[in-house]
């Protein structure tokens, strides 16, 4: 697929990642951000949040990766430009069955060198991130 076969409005792909405990724990691990709200229930509530919470910037590699993801699988060959978002929500990962979180991205802007995605993420029938928008380049 090309860059000119995409058109402004179409929703191009929408994923969802499983989001565990164990996710978050290795993911402290990597990142160094080692926060309780992060991976302790008790801590979590102390600080006044429902339960533990996903760390923002795993929530936001999280919506990198689908960018890519359908980048790659689309033969679409561009680099990642530009990415920004804004915390809406919390991503909350109860004990039982972790959290889903869904990404949703529609093309914004397009020219003949590049796409922008307009990204809608949710989880838990919230949306956590808004707006998320990336920029792909061709390259």
């Amino acid at each position: 697929m090309s860059l000119s076969e995409l058109s402004v409005g179409e929703t191009v792909f929408t994923t969802a990642f499983a989001v565990t405990r164990a996710d978050l724990v290795a993911y402290a691990d990597a990142s160094g951000d080692q926060n309780p709200i992060h991976q302790d229930e008790a801590a979590a509530k102390a600080a006044g949040l429902p339960d533990v919470i996903a760390h923002g910037m795993y929530t936001m590699g999280l919506v990198a990766r689908a960018v890519r993801e359908w980048a790659n699988g689309a033969g679409i060959d561009a680099t990642l430009a530009d990415f920004s978002a804004r915390f809406a929500k919390p991503v909350v990962v109860p004990a039982d069955g972790g959290a889903e979180v869904v990404v949703e991205g529609k093309v914004r802007k397009l020219d003949a060198t590049s796409v922008e995605l307009a990204m809608t993420v949710h989880s838990a029938g919230e949306k956590v991130l808004a707006p998320a928008r990336a920029t792909l380049a061709a390259k």
